[in-house]
């Protein structure tokens, strides 16, 4: 399931996030790449310790926990800390897909990776090429979205970052450990309960279609969480 969040941040929100990044301490990506990736890894990204990066890490989060398609897409139990990576000068990420367990031990978190984001931060008509390229079921997708969108994606997918062959790509990206891991039983959980968001408005507090749908949506998350 590839999700699409418009505006999960305003642009004054992409302009304090950019604004701010500018004095973000960066590496070297492929520091973080595991033993196949780092051939294939060509970006700069925040250290996991620069304050500028984890106070912007944080507001990240924050909106997370208030935004209703990010929190019914991925039915998050854990988050990776946000972390922000920059594409120049022909930068990109082979294909690859992300680890299944995430240790951070200074914050004493474990994560498996059931669902990746990527929230885009740079107006695309900035910069050539970029696309997070997406392995599907029924073909590839090739995402370049507005700043302060986002998408969601299955970790388990194969996908890519496009060499960026003109201007600066920032994005910041992380990684959620999902009460529900299975992907199929998550999308129809996703797609029941944007039903129900969509049947609610106009009708009666106590709708007994509406009662019963919401029923369903939760014991079906009975049966397939494991929290």
């Amino acid at each position: 399931m590839l999700t699409i969040i418009d505006q999960f941040l305003n642009p004054e929100e992409v302009r304090q996030m950019l604004d701010r990044l500018q004095s973000a301490a960066w590496r070297d990506g492929s520091d973080t790449a595991g033993s196949r990736s780092v051939a294939v890894k060509q970006n700069l990204q925040t250290r996991r310790d620069d304050p500028v990066a984890r106070d912007l890490g944080e507001t990240i989060l924050g909106k997370m926990g208030t935004n209703s398609e990010f929190v019914s897409s991925t039915l998050a139990e854990k988050i990776w800390p946000p972390v922000f990576n920059l594409y120049q000068d022909g930068g990109h990420y082979g294909t690859h897909s992300d680890a299944a367990l995430m240790r951070l031990p200074e914050a004493n978190l474990t994560l498996r990776s059931d669902v990746s984001a990527t929230l885009f931060l740079s107006d695309p008509a900035s910069y050539e090429g970029g696309e997070l390229v997406i392995e599907e079921q029924f073909g590839a997708q090739a995402v370049k979205l507005a700043a302060g969108d986002m998408v969601i994606y299955p970790s388990s997918s194969l996908h890519r970052v496009a060499p960026v062959t003109a201007g600066q790509r920032i994005c910041a990206i992380t990684w959620i450990q999902s009460a529900v891991a299975d992907t199929a039983a998550r999308t129809l959980l996703y797609d029941l309960d944007r039903s129900i968001r969509a049947l609610t408005p106009g009708r009666a507090s106590d709708d007994p279609d509406v009662d019963r749908l919401i029923h369903v949506y939760h014991n079906l998350l009975r049966r397939w969480a494991h929290p």
